[in-house]
């Protein structure tokens, strides 16, 4: 068992996102990006099979989706194929966790 508090753990940064690691193996990835307001993760893909989940762990913003915006705030989660254009912007800091799985 491994044992961390992610406040901690995972910074914020002036230049960009955080990008803090939690746990990498041949089944999951599990990633936490602290974003100060403004920043954002970038509408982006990848060309493997797969899924993607994103969930605010605390703070606001929208996750970024082909053709739109939702509305994000601790508690919300979404869940995509990895192939499914996906982001995240933050309106307020915020810090999202995202596992993905396989890993990529």
């Amino acid at each position: 068992m491994k044992y961390m508090h992610l406040p901690d753990e995972a910074q914020f940064r002036d230049t960009g996102p955080g990008k803090f690691l939690v746990h990498d193996s041949p089944y999951v990835k599990i990633l936490v990006f602290s974003l100060h307001e403004g920043q954002e993760l970038p509408l982006h893909s990848h060309d493997d099979e797969g899924y993607a989940s994103l969930l605010v762990l605390e703070g606001e913003g929208v996750f970024l989706k082909d053709g739109g915006e939702q509305p994000a705030k601790a508690g919300d989660v979404v869940v995509c194929e990895i192939r499914e254009p996906h982001g995240v912007r933050a309106t307020k800091d915020m810090r999202v966790i995202a596992h993905i799985a396989p890993p990529i």
